[in-house]
Parts: C-alpha cells; structure tokens; sequence
C-alpha cells in the first residue's frame, strides 16, 4: 500500500507542476479531456489519495512485528 500511495503522490505532484509548464505525463494526458477544473481535481485526488494511502502503509509497516 505504501509503494502505491507513493507512486501516486508522486504521479499527482508532478503532473500539477508540469500541467504549469505545458507539459504531462503520458500516463496522465487523459485527466484534462473534461476541462482544466476538473483536470486539477484529479490531480489534487491522485495527491490526497496517495498521501493518505502512503501515510497508512507506513504507519501498518512500522507497526508490524519484525520477523
């Protein structure tokens, strides 16, 4: 879960600062075919969601027993 969240925070973080500068990631060209406003409410999604995601993952891996 922690892998996940990471990757989509980072996703998330660097479509916002390019989307700024006219660019995109490949994987994410498709998040503005509904308009600029909802563009950025899938991005600032992809941020939250992968925050929280990552912030879960590593409270769960730091409390799990070492084995």
């Amino acid at each position: 879960m922690k892998s996940i969240g990471g990757l989509m925070l980072l996703l998330g973080l660097g479509s916002f600062v390019l989307h700024y500068m006219n660019m995109e990631f490949k994987l994410l060209m498709w998040v503005d075919n509904w308009g600029p406003t909802v563009g950025t409410a899938i991005r600032v999604g992809l941020i939250v969601v992968g925050g929280l995601l990552w912030f879960v993952g590593n409270k769960r891996e730091k409390a799990a027993p070492a084995t």
